[in-house]
C-alpha cells in the first residue's frame, strides 16, 4: 500500500485539528481531510458533493441565479455547479477554515481547477451562519456541507445551521421558490421532520458517494421555499 503524506494541517475554530493527506497515486494524487480517525473528505469521493450541486441547479427557474455555498471542502461543489450555471450567475462561499482555501490554492490546486478563480465567484472567509442570518431574500439557493449532516460534528456551532431557528433564518434568506440544499452522509428522519415544520416543502434524495455510482451512498435534502 502507499503511504500517505501529511501536508498540512489546520485548527478548527472552537477546537479540533483538520489534517491534509496526499497519497501519490498513477494518474492523479488522492487528497484526503481527517479529524482524527475520521475521514471527512477524499478527493476519490466526489459523487455526492457533485450531486449537491446539479439537483439544486436542476430545480432553479430563474435567469441568474445567486447561489451561497457553505462549506467549500474540496471544491466539488462549486465545480459542478460552475458547470451548468449560465455566464450572469453568482455563486458566494463561504469557508470558515482559511487553511481549507489555502489547500485549494496550493497543493490541490490541480484537483479544484481554479473554481476560486472564476468570474463568478466570491470567496468569504466566515461563518456561513452570519451570512445567512445577514441575508433577507437574498439568495435563489443555499447549498450546505459544513459537516457530516446536521449533528455539527466538526464545529458545535453548525448546530444552529440546522435547529428550527436555524432553518426559519435560511428560509428568510432564500428568494421565493428559493432551494435550501443540506448534503449529510446519512439520513435523518429528525432533520426531515424540521424541514417540513418550517414550511418547507422537502425532497430527500439518496444518491452515490462516487462519481461512478458505485460505494456507500450519502443524503441530500432539497428543500424548498414556497412562493
Amino acid at each position: 500500500m502507499i503511504a500517505r503524506e501529511l501536508l498540512d494541517t489546520a485548527t478548527i475554530p472552537g477546537g479540533g485539528e483538520l489534517r491534509l493527506f496526499r497519497r501519490a497515486l498513477k494518474g492523479a494524487d488522492e487528497f484526503s481531510i481527517m479529524l482524527g480517525r475520521i475521514e471527512l473528505m477524499n478527493s476519490r469521493l466526489s459523487g455526492s458533493e457533485e450531486a449537491l450541486a446539479t439537483l439544486t441547479c436542476a430545480g432553479l427557474n430563474v435567469k441568474n441565479p445567486r447561489l451561497l455555498i457553505g462549506g467549500y471542502g474540496m471544491g466539488f461543489t462549486l465545480r459542478a455547479a460552475l458547470a451548468v450555471l449560465p455566464p450572469q450567475a453568482h455563486v458566494e462561499v463561504a469557508e470558515l477554515i482559511p487553511a481549507i482555501i489555502q489547500w485549494a490554492r496550493e497543493p490541490m490546486a490541480e484537483l479544484t481547477q481554479n473554481g476560486l478563480n472564476d468570474s463568478r465567484v466570491t470567496a468569504t472567509l466566515g461563518d456561513v451562519c452570519d451570512i445567512i442570518g445577514q441575508a433577507d431574500r437574498d439568495y435563489d439557493a443555499i447549498l450546505l456541507d459544513v459537516d457530516n449532516g446536521p449533528d455539527g460534528l466538526t464545529h458545535e456551532a453548525n448546530d444552529r445551521l440546522y435547529s428550527m431557528a436555524g432553518l426559519s433564518t435560511a428560509k428568510t434568506a432564500l428568494r421565493s421558490n428559493g432551494i435550501l440544499a443540506v448534503w449529510s452522509s446519512e439520513g435523518d428522519s429528525r432533520f426531515t421532520s424540521r424541514l417540513h415544520k418550517v414550511g418547507f416543502a422537502v425532497d430527500v434524495k439518496t444518491v452515490p458517494a462516487r462519481s461512478n455510482g458505485k460505494g456507500a451512498k450519502h443524503t441530500i435534502w432539497l428543500a424548498r421555499k414556497p412562493s
